[in-house]
């Protein structure tokens, strides 16, 4: 049996030592650090290049998220206000996306993300399937949402949208999650 030695090391002094063993060995790094949302982020503009004018045009989502973005609606409420008119849902279900919005409010994932993710989910009930099946599918919708959205923006709206910069570059990751969250919905609608 190994003998267990008593080390004179206080209380106070391991604690002093731990936040030294933590950033050493890297464990209060944030996920994108580690790479685990790794990503490469594109080049964020402020206006909608002709491609994407064209998109917007194609999509009453889109065009609708001007009624609610900055106007006494977040991020994430505008887009899943949307999302609950194009799925012909009550609109008070809009507070759910409240506690989205601002990145969870604390500049963290974006609001456009997270709502085009609920829409995906609500949506998906909306099938008719048994449960398995319809998380299933809404995974899948969910994966390719994720994946757009890391060629377009950065995940986080600390990374979006600096300190003291105009919202117009909101404004267009709004307009185009609109545009690619409606042409989700449109697919999963032919399915059900």
């Amino acid at each position: 049996m190994k003998e267990i030695r008593k080390t004179d090391l206080s209380r106070r002094d391991f604690i002093s030592v731990l936040p030294g063993v933590f950033i050493t060995t890297g464990a209060f790094a944030r996920p994108l650090e580690l790479g685990l949302w790794s990503q490469e982020v594109p080049e964020l503009k402020e206006e909608l290049t002709p491609d994407e004018w064209e998109r917007i045009e194609k999509s009453s989502m889109a065009k609708e998220m001007a009624h609610y973005f900055g106007r006494e609606y977040s991020c994430a409420e505008s887009l899943f206000m949307v999302s609950l008119r194009f799925l012909k849902k009550p609109e008070e279900l809009v507070w759910v996306a409240s506690g989205f919005g601002g990145g969870l409010y604390h500049r963290d994932l974006c609001g456009f993300l997270t709502a085009g993710i609920m829409a995906i989910g609500l949506s998906s009930g909306m099938l008719g399937l048994d449960r398995k099946e319809a998380k299933s599918r809404g995974g899948e919708l969910v994966k390719e949402y994720w994946k757009w959205w890391q060629s377009v923006a950065p995940l986080r709206c600390a990374d979006i949208r600096k300190e003291g910069t105009s919202s117009k570059i909101c404004s267009r990751l709004g307009q185009l999650a609109a545009a690619r969250t409606q042409e989700l919905l449109a697919s999963r609608q032919k399915e059900g």
